[in-house]
């Protein structure tokens, strides 16, 4: 048993592997317990690894430093990509506004803290240090060690503190989410949709009655229309037809049209009569509207069309067929013809049955090709991001260059390869599974580093006199703002629980606490409000510190 114990104890790659790989499954095992039907998932990795650090379990500091540091930049690369399809729109239907309650937060925690140096002996150093543990934010903490050395004032025991009130800042934004979600907020204010913030196209059927429209093609009506919609079927005469961009209207055609809800009116005044009939119901056998046609449903797999747009693929004029409806992650989309494809997006199109068999090859339909790991995108955007962290931003006023560190450069950059990688014909698909896995394996990585780095002098400086009062300063800093915050937000503000929490989260850069939200709130919204607003929030608490400081120490 003597090579078993060495195996443990003596410090190498292998006994590395294998002591994070315990904590990291022992953690794991024990988040699926639950207390009071409250289950704090991976979250308990983190506290097996103070436990193991205690005991005096522990590894080489350097691989300890990477494994770390990967984990992070794995989760959080991870979490960029998954959000990046849909983070710009969500931006656009209010990023402003999460980010200034983000800003809010921060602001309101720094002020707490700064009142609480007024009645307590803990100095402003100090209480720096707490207020960079109980917000999570390690950059933070280097930039109050840096300016405080440039002041020439002693800067280890915030790094102590930050130690001490870390596990809280861990728990502490968890314990407020669980209080909030008990306690105060009904179930309508969750939000269950995750796609609502996105229009969802709606079919509607005209019959053209307006004498302005007779004899003028579909791409005229839609130049002088301003709307943007796609007719999928034309009837007329007892006959049914797939409509060109150069098919010209007559009076008495009747049209099934697709289109955002927000243009259904409008496209009503253009044509002139709106049918009675619903379109939209989900048991339609769209094989059985018409004899000739064929309504089919393909998978995007043919790499070549990752990023084209569907009007460069021009199946209307060489196939006369018809893209009606595309779905992304289950979310419909308008199949307008300057939509650009993605690996993996499902595309109903209408047509001859013929014609659907010619176009197979073009779109692939290969759902096997989608197993298939792609990991270049993966590696080549970790190498970008953690570059982009890296670089330093200097503002007036400040005399350190401020990074967006290995936490903010690669969630940054999965969002842009998310967004704009099939643009530039990087695949960047991976199946939900896949994606999931990823980021679990990284957080795990990271909670579990650590927890045994911070775990070897935890107890004993939790328990000295001023621990106890450090304790319950960093209990105060996380939970009351963030409650705070978030019940304003969700009862004044009207906002969706479930984007209110992935907002806090971000805003206190706790991704143990989004990895609690994800599994006990529907949807990925809470995913893009944390994408959203971490990386101003995570900036401004740097700047925040060293102002605190200048000011204050």
């Amino acid at each position: 048993m003597e090579w078993l114990q060495n195996l443990i104890s003596e410090q190498s790659a292998v006994q590395a592997i294998i002591v994070l790989s315990l904590i990291c499954a022992f953690g794991l095992a024990l988040g699926k317990l639950k207390i009071f039907n409250i289950s704090l998932g991976v979250t308990f990795v983190f506290f097996v690894g103070i436990i193991a650090g205690h005991c005096g379990i522990a590894v080489d500091p350097q691989i300890l430093k990477y494994a770390e540091n990967f984990g992070l930049v794995l989760f959080v690369y991870s979490l960029g990509m998954q959000v990046g399809p849909g983070f710009f729109s969500s931006v656009a239907h209010g990023g402003v506004r999460l980010n200034l309650i983000g800003l809010g937060l921060a602001v309101l925690t720094l002020l707490c803290a700064v009142a609480i140096t007024f009645v307590t002996p803990v100095n402003i150093p100090d209480m720096m240090g707490l207020f960079c543990g109980a917000t999570t934010n390690t950059p933070a903490l280097g930039a109050v060690q840096q300016t405080l050395s440039q002041l020439g004032i002693p800067g280890s025991t915030p790094a102590l503190g930050c130690a001490v009130t870390y596990p809280l800042g861990v728990i502490g934004v968890i314990l407020s989410i669980i209080l909030m979600q008990k306690l105060f907020i009904k179930p309508h204010e969750v939000c269950y949709d995750s796609s609502d913030n996105v229009p969802k196209p709606q079919i509607t059927e005209f019959k053209v009655t307006n004498p302005g429209i007779p004899g003028k093609t579909v791409a005229e009506i839609a130049h002088f229309s301003n709307c943007h919609f796609v007719i999928s079927r034309l009837w007329r005469d007892g006959e049914v037809t797939i409509p060109t961009s150069s098919t010209q209207l007559q009076m008495g055609d009747h049209l099934l049209v697709t289109s955002s809800p927000d243009d259904v009116e409008g496209l009503h005044i253009v044509f002139g009569q709106q049918d009675k009939t619903d379109w939209n119901a989900k048991d339609i056998d769209w094989n059985a509207v018409d004899r000739q046609l064929v309504s089919k449903p393909f998978i995007v797999t043919r790499r070549q069309i990752n990023g084209k747009t569907l009007g460069s693929l021009r199946l209307r004029n060489l196939y006369g067929v018809n893209i009606s409806r595309v779905y992304r992650s289950g979310v419909p989309l308008l199949a307008t013809t300057d939509l650009r494809l993605r690996l993996g997006d499902k595309i109903i199109v209408v047509g001859e049955g013929k014609a659907l068999d010619k176009i197979e090859p073009i779109i692939g339909n290969a759902v096997n090709v989608l197993d298939e790991p792609n990991l270049f995108a993966v590696f080549i955007g970790i190498v970008l991001g953690v570059a982009l962290g890296l670089i330093p931003f200097h503002f007036p006023g400040i005399s350190l260059p401020v990074r967006l560190g290995l936490a903010g450069g690669p969630i940054i950059m999965g969002i842009l390869v998310g967004r704009f990688g099939p643009q530039l014909h990087l695949v960047t698909y991976t199946t939900v599974s896949a994606n999931l896995m990823l980021r679990a394996i990284g957080l795990s990585l990271y909670l579990a580093c650590l927890g045994l780095d911070s775990g070897a002098h935890f107890f004993e400086t939790v328990f000295r006199s001023e621990g106890v009062l450090w304790v319950c300063i960093g209990a105060i800093l996380t939970v009351v703002p963030t409650v705070i915050i978030g019940l304003m937000t969700v009862k004044w503000l009207k906002m969706d629980f479930s984007t209110t929490v992935g907002m806090l989260c971000g805003s206190m850069a706790n991704p143990m606490a989004l990895d609690y939200a994800n599994t006990a709130l529907p949807g990925d919204r809470a995913s893009v409000a944390y994408a959203t607003v971490y990386p101003l929030c995570m900036f401004s608490r740097v700047i925040l510190v060293q102002i605190a400081i200048l000011c204050l120490a």
